[in-house]
This record gives structure tokens, C-alpha cells and sequence, in this order.
């Protein structure tokens, strides 16, 4: 196995992600050692008893003499974990996040950067449903994109940092990509966050629904609707701060999709078939540009076996 990436790796927030990484950075060697750390007690002890890493009892602990620190919080509480952590890093280290909103998250690093340690946000295009230190899983990361927003510093210590942490994240299984702070948020606002505020809603509308139609919403639920309520079922407090943090991206591809599906509703109140068959054949041919970059299964429904109800793991 080749040598580590890092000594040693200093997770915060022993979440899915943070799970995912301890487990990942274990498996494929790509860290000395792993330690983490999270402000709940009985994640700490959960963390502890299935084997996670080093479990401290103190933010400080957990980072002192990391080579790189790991922030898995939701992004509302970046800033006050940055602020805390940078203080007990040691100097050239690197203070990493793996929050679903860039613009915020530099925002945070750079605040609480004190100019001794290298910032660089970043952002795991992978997870599940699922959350808590049991839900991580240590090939998560593979093939899935990671996106590191680097800073506009072009000194030869921050590249190198970079090159670094890029190392990392493919010696992870993830494909690395460079991008711009305000890129990633609009990206992200239509392919991840605008789907799941989209869920959300689904979800809710059909809970007060069945209320009314006697639970055969749930009963009849078709894989359409399944679907929704596993993206639905995602950890509120990240994706309220997402949204809270990424707003005008989010509701400038909110404002275009309501105009579209208006568009939709119109044509279905005036009996349009050939602009609905415009749209639903256009929308096949994104879903298969999706498989061909590799993105999903064309598998018959999405690789289920149709006699068993699908996994949620």
C-alpha cells in the first residue's frame, strides 16, 4: 500500500460524511492515523464503540499536530467551528469542509484564518439518506466527484496544500475538480439543492393528502413517490442551512422552474400534447446523457430488483 497522504487526519462532526472519510482514509490507507471529534457525547461514544478512530473529548485535542482537519458540521455552524479550530492548528496545516455551499463556507474559513494555516472549502458530491456515525461507509467516495473552491493565493506552499488534499480525495476513490466559489453554488443549487427543496414539498403535500384519502397515499405509493421520500428523508439541519446559505442561487432556479411548470400546467389545462411531448422528450435525453457520463444505472428501475423493496442502506 503506498505511504499516507497525511499523518494524521482530524475529522469534526462524526456524521455520515465524517464516518464515510474516517473509514475511507483507514481502508485505503491514505492517513496515519484518524481522529475525531463531535459535540454530541453519544455520537462520541458511538463513534468510540464501533471503531471509528481516536474519539477526543475536546475540539483541541482532536486537531493538535493534524496535518489536515476535516470540518463535517452543517454550514450554519462553520464559522464557530472554524473560529475554534484554527487556534489549536498547527502552523501549515490545512483546514478543509465538506459543506454543500461554497460561497459561505470560504466565508467561514477565511474569517476565522489566522494566515499560518492553508484554507481550502471543498465539497463530496456523494452521500445517502442516512445519518450518525453507523451510516458511514468507506467506498461512498467512489467515483463520485469532489470539488475543491481554492483561494486566488498562487504561493507555492498553498498549491502544493492543494495538490495535497487532491491526493487525498483520489487516494478516496473521488474525482477532483477545481472550481470557482460562485460556479459550484449555481451548479449546486439546480442539480442537488433545488431537488431536494422540491422533495420536501412533495412529500409534505402528500402527508397532508393522506390525511384525507385514509393513508392510500402511502399505501399506493408509486417508485416516483418512494423515490421523493428517500431524497425527503435527508438531515433537516444540514439542508436548512443549505438553503438559508445559498439562497440566490436557490431561488433564481426556484423563479425558472415555477415559469416552467406553469408552462406545464398550462399546457395540460389547454390539452397541449406537442409541447408536453417537447418537454418529456427532451427531459429522456438528459436522463440518458446522465448514464452515459456514469452517473446512474439504466438498470430497470434504477437496478431494484422490483419483488423486494429497495434498500435504504
Amino acid at each position: 500500500m503506498p505511504d499516507p497522504v497525511f499523518s494524521k487526519i482530524a475529522i469534526i462532526g462524526a456524521g455520515l460524511i465524517g464516518a464515510s472519510i474516517a473509514r475511507a482514509a483507514a481502508e485505503y490507507g491514505a492517513a496515519g492515523s484518524v481522529v475525531l471529534y463531535d459535540m454530541d457525547a453519544d455520537v462520541r461514544t458511538r463513534a468510540r464503540t464501533i471503531g471509528l478512530g481516536e474519539v477526543t473529548d475536546t475540539l483541541e485535542a482532536a486537531v493538535a499536530e493534524a496535518d489536515c482537519v476535516f470540518l463535517c458540521v452543517p454550514v450554519g455552524a462553520l464559522a464557530t467551528v472554524a473560529a475554534n479550530v484554527v487556534p489549536a492548528m498547527t502552523s501549515g496545516t490545512i483546514l478543509t469542509d465538506v459543506g454543500s455551499v461554497k460561497g459561505e463556507a470560504a466565508a467561514a474559513l477565511t474569517a476565522a484564518g489566522d494566515g499560518r494555516i492553508h484554507l481550502i472549502p471543498g465539497h463530496p458530491i456523494a452521500g445517502t439518506e442516512q445519518s450518525g456515525p453507523d451510516a458511514g461507509f468507506a467506498t461512498l467516495f467512489r467515483d463520485a466527484w469532489h470539488i475543491l473552491t481554492p483561494s486566488d493565493d498562487t504561493s507555492a506552499d498553498y498549491l502544493a496544500a492543494v495538490e495535497r488534499l487532491t491526493l487525498f480525495w483520489q487516494r478516496l476513490g473521488a474525482k477532483v475538480e477545481t472550481m470557482d466559489v460562485a460556479r459550484h453554488d449555481r451548479v449546486l443549487a439546480i442539480t442537488s439543492h433545488l431537488p431536494h427543496l422540491i422533495a420536501f414539498n412533495i412529500v409534505a403535500t402528500a402527508f397532508d393528502m393522506e390525511t384525507v384519502e385514509q393513508g392510500e397515499v402511502v399505501k399506493y405509493s408509486a417508485g416516483g413517490f418512494r423515490d421523493f421520500t428517500r431524497i425527503a428523508a435527508s438531515d433537516p439541519v444540514m439542508w436548512r442551512d443549505v438553503f438559508l446559505t445559498n439562497k440566490d442561487a436557490v431561488l433564481e432556479c426556484l423563479g425558472r422552474f415555477s415559469e416552467d411548470l406553469a408552462a406545464l400546467q398550462r399546457a395540460i389545462r389547454w390539452g397541449d400534447g406537442d409541447m408536453l411531448m417537447r418537454e418529456f422528450t427532451r427531459a429522456r435525453t438528459i436522463r440518458k446523457a446522465i448514464i452515459d457520463a456514469g452517473q446512474d444505472s439504466g438498470a430497470i428501475n434504477f437496478g431494484r430488483n422490483p419483488n423486494v423493496e429497495p434498500d435504504t442502506e
